[in-house]
């Protein structure tokens, strides 16, 4: 087996305090059963990293996050899962990397989150929901957030969670079809409110393709660029998109990509496995059949992170 030198930028840690803590939660939100949810390791992450060719992986949160009820233990879950992962970095260098938990819908306690995961523990970016409690990343309640991590120069990763409109097919889990929707929600919110005109220095990261996006671009651009969202796109609808980066966890088959391909140049796609709750070897199958060329699989597989990560790129 070759050595491994993809770097994944849409990899799940799940940390046993927390899973302990929270795993009845966690539970209701995916369908791996709550045995492989509570036996998860550092370790298990490696050997699938190994498995697949993988050199480093950048561990995220995925749903529920760290708000529950009325969110008084948000900042404290938020400081130990962040810390957790800090560890796993020092413990394992090159392995792993971190797009750090914020405590939102809590403006404060997040700001003081930015600082110490960005300053202290070094984090590579922050890892953000489509939506908290309702509210979408574009509303006025998240602009010091989005401005402090602007003037940072951030990267942020933006993974899906429920969704916070009416009510999922009954049975089916929202991962099914819904996230796609939340991902394009949350791109829809930042379009409108003007948050990517306005803020120009974050490094922007969406999950799974963008979910629906690259299929309605087109749409979007025939309601956006018109009274009353207009005047806040002045280059397009489709000039801000394309300075969006897109992983292609979950998201790497033919079809998913030829409309991701059509919105951006491959420099703006990342690899992404969704591991542990999806198999990485299936994703890297997928990716086979496309009709990339090898420079951008290269780009897709290791150099677009390198460029947004420089601490990665190591001796």
């Amino acid at each position: 087996m070759t050595s491994p030198f993809r770097i994944d930028v849409h990899h799940h840690f799940l940390p046993p305090g927390h899973m302990a803590e929270e795993a009845k939660r966690v539970e209701g939100a995916h369908a791996m059963p709550r045995g492989k949810l509570l036996s998860w390791t550092p370790r298990h992450a490696i050997d699938i990293m190994d498995a697949n060719g993988i050199e480093t992986a950048i561990a995220s949160i995925s749903t529920p996050g760290v708000w529950f009820d009325n969110g008084s233990r948000a900042p404290a879950l938020a400081r130990a899962w962040n810390d957790y992962a800090a560890e796993q970095i020092a413990a394992f260098p090159r392995r792993f990397g971190l797009f750090a938990v914020l405590p939102l819908p809590d403006s404060d306690a997040s700001l003081r989150e930015i600082e110490y995961s960005l300053d202290v523990i070094k984090a590579d970016g922050i890892g953000l929901f489509t939506n908290y409690d309702g509210k979408y990343p574009g509303d006025p309640a998240f602009a010091r957030v989005f401005e402090e991590l602007d003037r940072r120069g951030a990267v942020v990763y933006f993974h899906p969670t429920v969704p916070a409109y009416g009510r999922p097919i009954p049975g089916v889990l929202p991962q099914v079809v819904e996230f796609a929707f939340e991902t394009t929600r949350a791109i829809l919110s930042l379009l409108v409110s003007g948050t990517l005109t306005r803020l120009k220095n974050i490094r922007w990261i969406f999950s799974h393709s963008g979910g629906t996006t690259p299929m309605l671009a087109g749409r979007l651009e025939h309601s956006l660029e018109r009274p009353p969202h207009g005047e806040k796109l002045p280059d397009g609808v489709r000039a801000e998109l394309r300075k969006l980066h897109f992983d292609i966890a979950g998201a790497s088959n033919t079809g998913a990509l030829a409309a991701l391909r059509d919105l951006v140049p491959a420099t703006q796609i990342l690899y992404g496995s969704d591991a542990p709750f999806v198999q990485a070897e299936k994703g890297l199958k997928d990716m086979a059949k496309t009709p990339f060329t090898a420079d951008e699989l290269r780009l897709i597989e290791r150099d677009n992170a390198l460029r947004l990560l420089p601490r990665l790129a190591r001796p």
